[in-house]
């Protein structure tokens, strides 16, 4: 076995292949960009190197930089992870011939499978379904227009080189796809230096399910199951479970046959995905082959047992797969929640900053896992992408997972900058995902503005008014128990409150009991028993002896309580300062709509229009780059541009002016 292994990657992923290199005995080296020096995989690997300036393009896609690190270091093979070189078969040439390992694919099957183009055709010739579409390289923005007409919309405008949501737009008319196409070759050139586009048709009220393949150098090929991954945000992956709620028996045994028989016509090696765009009816055809290991490979791992990066360490070293296709298990069922730095009351842009407060759900074996690349105090920048963790658990059924994540999802704490985290603990009570009946479309249907967790309404809100009212009779009894109050005047807490949410008035008794409050409110009686202790970020408990785990803050005056995706904002007063407080003047908001703001820290590739100028409502305004991504600002309104107030090539914050208009209508 391997002696040492050299991982070229960050983050996450890093963290993740140390440690199963680490299981097996298997040194590591780490290396990282000048952003990442304190970050948690350099700390984790056994050695660790600088391999440049933060941005990836001059430094963890420079593959001079990560070759000299394996001769350096003494490293016989390198792990990829996901994205950088993962997909880069120059980088798995290149490799080899200077005598290292790659824990991959080979070249060929990657040369195959990394270009949509001619997988496409591949998959055809072996006789694997396929959607209808151009598979030919488009030469012009006239060309992809006049093909996607003839297509017929909706089509799907993709870069052959894309992956992760990158180049992938959805066209619905000759003005979308022309536009689409603009984008989709602008992020492809960017991101993967590769800006050829091909079009195919778009499958309405789509699934996509994806097949994990494993096969060695020794003719042995198997599939693990299929992994649903349809709850998808701009393309892109959002909660991932296997097996699928969707496909039976007769379905998942046609297309794993069918991934199976794509691998093998490459001759593949090494661990891969082939995903499927599934119609409403289970017809599926292909969608593409990622050479890679995937983001979302511990649902798989946690229903069949297996560790996929063991699995493409052993068959990189020459090994054959110790199992055969009926020897693979299907065990309960696993989810996975992948936790962003984005802000979802922003549309989901991304939200960089210190980790102000980050502590994850405890880890159970075989119940819950967190693949995380950060630590508290470390920092998420604006140079990579905005993943910090991978929430993953395990149950015997579907429901169980569910209830499972949910409790999980209430344990996760991360302050400093924003996260998706409540908005996964919607979606995982939405209807429609819980009834296994949802689509691609789901986020976009009922969330087409974003999410604002203080609009989610909770499924017992007279528990928060308890909890709310408990939390405060506890900060009342420290008050009254500071020194130096003078005999005979002490300060002697009321149990007697008001509680002000959202503009309703409730009246609560709050007394205190052996291990925490006895609670009335609205003639119904509660004992809330915590052990919890001042400036713990998790309130937890039981109320009338059934557990329960609550995030709690303080904001200002008011305690902010956040449960299964629910956020409200309590203030708890007496009844006389409540009587007060109806009396307060409301503060008006500034009127900021004659700016255009950024609505994310970003770099400002492009600004589309001149001073004077006027813009109809929906013409391009400015475009800013950000974790990778192009984010096009439009007018919301006809109006006239008066000042330009930042330039192209300059790095925004969040809320900065860009545009100064005179007049909107």
């Amino acid at each position: 076995m391997f002696k040492k292994i050299l991982i070229a990657n960050r983050g996450e992923i890093a963290c993740r292949v140390i440690k199963t290199a680490r299981k097996m005995g298997i040194k590591t080296v780490a290396v990282y960009s000048e952003a990442d020096r304190d970050a948690r995989h350099v700390e984790m690997a056994d050695e660790a190197v600088c391999i440049g300036p933060a941005p990836s393009k001059e430094s963890y896609l420079v593959m001079d930089k990560i070759i000299a690190a394996c001769k350096a270091t003494g490293a016989e093979a390198v792990h990829p992870g996901y994205g950088f070189l993962s997909e880069n078969a120059e980088f798995c040439d290149r490799l080899e011939k200077a005598g290292i390992i790659f824990i991959g694919p080979k070249p060929h099957a990657m040369e195959a499978m990394g270009d949509k183009i001619a997988s496409k055709k591949l998959a055809m010739a072996a006789k694997v379904n396929t959607i209808p579409g151009y598979t030919d390289v488009i030469a012009s923005v006239d060309e992809a227009v006049k093909i996607a007409a003839g297509i017929g919309y909706p089509v799907m405008i993709k870069a052959s080189a894309g992956g992760g949501g990158k180049g992938l737009r959805v066209a619905n008319s000759d003005q979308e796809a022309r536009e689409g196409f603009q984008s989709c070759q602008n992020e492809a050139k960017n991101s993967f230096g590769d800006d050829r586009i091909f079009i195919e048709k778009f499958i309405e009220e789509p699934r996509h399910i994806e097949i994990q393949v494993l096969g060695d150098a020794h003719g042995n090929l198997v599939y693990l199951w299929e992994r649903e991954c349809s709850i998808q945000r701009r393309h892109q992956k959002v909660i991932e479970e296997a097996p699928s709620p969707f496909l039976d028996e007769g379905t998942r045994k046609a297309m794993g046959e069918q991934a199976v028989a794509l691998a093998r016509a490459v001759q593949y090696q090494s661990a891969g995905t082939v995903e499927f765009v599934v119609g409403k009816d289970k017809s599926f055809y292909f969608l593409e082959m990622n050479t890679r290991l995937q983001v979302e490979h511990p649902v798989t791992e946690m229903i069949t047992g297996l560790d996929l990066v063991e699995q493409m360490i052993r068959v990189a070293y020459g090994e054959k797969l110790s199992f055969t296709q009926s020897e693979i298990k299907l065990d309960g069922w696993a989810m996975e929640c992948r936790i962003n730095a984005e802000d979802p009351l922003r549309n989901f842009l991304p939200s960089i900053g210190r980790l102000v407060k980050y502590i994850p759900p405890t880890e159970v074996d075989g119940q819950v896992r967190v693949d995380t690349g950060v630590y508290e105090g470390g920092e998420i920048s604006m140079y990579y992408d905005p993943m910090i963790a991978k929430l993953i658990v395990h149950a015997p059924t579907r429901a169980e997972a569910i209830a499972r994540m949910r409790d999980a999802l209430n344990a996760f704490v991360i302050r400093g900058v924003s996260s998706n985290i409540a908005f996964q603990a919607a979606l995982m009570q939405n209807p429609r995902f819980v009834s296994g009946t949802f689509n691609t479309g789901l986020i976009a249907e009922f969330y087409p503005k974003g999410f604002n967790a203080a609009e989610l309404p909770h499924e017992d809100p007279s528990k928060m008014i308890v909890v709310g009212a408990a939390i405060h009779r506890r900060y009342l009894e420290r008050n009254a128990s500071i020194s130096g109050q003078m005999p005979g005047h002490e300060y002697r807490p009321s149990n007697n409150f008001v509680v002000l949410e959202n503009g309703a008035e409730h009246a609560v008794l709050a007394a205190p009991i052996a291990g925490g409050y006895h609670i009335t409110y609205e003639g119904k009686n509660y004992e809330v028993l915590s052990d919890w202790q001042f400036g713990q970020p998790i309130y937890q408990g039981t109320i009338n002896g059934q557990s329960f785990c609550k995030q709690v803050e303080r904001v200002g005056l008011k305690y902010r309580l956040y449960h299964f995706g629910t956020q409200i904002d309590l203030m708890v007063i007496t009844a006389k300062a409540a009587a007060m407080q109806a009396l307060m003047l409301k503060k008006v908001a500034p009127d900021l709509s004659r700016f255009l703001l950024s609505p994310m820290p970003g770099l400002l590739t492009e600004l589309a229009v001149q001073e004077g100028q006027e813009v109809k409502a929906g013409e391009k305004l400015a475009v800013i780059e950000a974790m990778k991504m192009e984010n096009v600002l439009r007018a919301e309104h006809d109006c006239v541009v008066g000042k330009l107030l930042a330039k192209p090539g300059e790095s925004l914050s969040v809320d900065q002016a860009i545009i100064e208009f005179l007049k909107s209508a």
